[in-house]
């Protein structure tokens, strides 16, 4: 069984080793699993899993490789194969205050679950409706679709939200690569524009090189070395307001994430694209401006820029003198922006937009193209992208 699922999970694209898996068969002989499905799932997801990014990969091939097995409080094991075709709901019945009151007066946690043992060994064809058998709707605490204050739920949706348990019930988030982002994901992926340098003044301890001093002098010669340093200088220009409203939370997430991951790092807003100003607090915007010049002149071309937006604007923003909804800009947008990228080599764009709704906005293209199609969706995959060309 745990050879297969193993084999599994490589088949699932997992970069899980030999070692890895030998190691978690150690943990197993140490019996630290404790017998029991939900301690080995911990267990082989701690032993396995190195990137977050494949912990939903991971949770199916579990949930397949293990379907079915469940410890209950005597120490048995209850194991069995729930067509999916039976759990179809076709019906929901709806009981009297007096039905309901009865039906919750029909024990507890050790009674449901030994009547659930019996019904696997006992029920042979699919049911629905009734007041026994594993199925849909009715009365039955066993299946789905129907009412029962104290039932195990197998497969469908929640209905009545009461439930005591829930069959393969899966516990984590999608954390794949299409979703949108938290603050700790954002970091993990930020943290591909690293670049470590030691400069500045030596107060660091360097043993390995004390080591060496002190064998090649013969006495005690101490040795002191600057901080290592994250070297990545970052300039970001965060499009707000308007259609950016939805995306304030991860607007947010990814503001945070980056202060906290670069310590050079400079930011301003801007609305829909960029003219000849930007911004750093919006509560002033009208008053403590800065000059899309200054910031030119300012920030060196080592800087890594990246903008944030989601693309979408009338095409006359970017192409035409005055096009800004809102004031007269002497110059289009993408004046602007070809002065930005003439300066600074490594540019990209972040789209919290659905990559799938970009094809249907004429701005998307236009920035996209100005961009040497340097634009990522702000999704974890779209994320890596972005940073790996930011190294190049």
């Amino acid at each position: 069984m745990f050879t297969q699922f193993f084999h599994e999970l490589k088949n699932a694209g997992l970069p899980v080793s030999l070692r890895e898996y030998l190691t978690l068969m150690e943990a197993m002989e140490a019996d630290l699993a404790d017998r029991k499905v939900e301690d080995f799932y911990y267990l082989s997801r701690a032993t396995l899993v190195k990137d977050e990014r494949n912990l939903d990969k991971f949770d199916r091939i579990f949930a397949t490789s293990f379907k079915g097995l469940e410890t209950v409080d005597d120490g048995l094991i209850a194991e069995a194969e729930i067509p999916e075709d039976w759990l179809r709901k076709l019906t929901e019945k709806f009981l009297t205050d007096e039905e309901k009151a009865e039906i919750e007066a029909m024990g507890g946690w050790d009674k449901l679950m030994e009547q659930l043992e019996e019904r696997l060994k006992e029920q042979k064809k699919r049911h629905e409706g009734g007041n026994k058998w594993i199925g849909t709707g009715g009365t039955s605490p066993y299946g789905h679709g129907g009412y029962n204050p104290e039932g195990v739920r197998i497969g469908g949706e929640s209905t009545h939200k009461r439930a005591v348990k829930v069959w393969e019930k899966r516990e984590f988030k999608n954390l794949d690569d299409s979703i949108e982002l938290g603050t700790r994901n954002i970091k993990v992926a930020l943290r591909k524009l690293r670049q470590f340098a030691r400069k500045g003044s030596p107060d660091e301890f360097d043993l390995d090189g004390t080591i060496d001093a002190t064998a090649k002098s013969g006495y005690l010669d101490i040795q002191m070395r600057p901080e290592r340093r994250n070297m990545i200088k970052v300039l970001i220009f965060f499009d707000i307001g308007g259609s950016m409203d939805p995306y304030i939370k991860i607007m947010e997430e990814l503001f945070s994430a980056a202060r906290s991951e670069f310590k050079h790092m400079e930011y301003f807003y801007f609305h829909n694209c960029l003219y000849d100003y930007v911004w750093k607090d919006n509560s002033r915007r009208w008053t403590d401006k800065m000059t899309t010049w200054d910031v030119l002149h300012t920030y060196g071309s080592d800087y890594k820029v990246i903008f944030v937006g989601d693309a979408a604007m009338s095409p006359y923003e970017i192409t035409v003198p005055g096009g800004s909804v809102e004031y007269f800009n002497k110059e289009p947008g993408a004046i602007w922006l070809q002065r930005l990228l003439d300066v600074y080599e490594r540019a990209v764009w972040l789209n919290p937009a659905s990559e799938n709704s970009w094809q249907y906005t004429q701005s998307t293209h236009m920035l996209r193209e100005l961009f040497r199609g340097q634009m990522f969706p702000l999704t974890l995959q779209g994320l890596d992208n972005a940073m790996s060309e930011l190294r190049r």
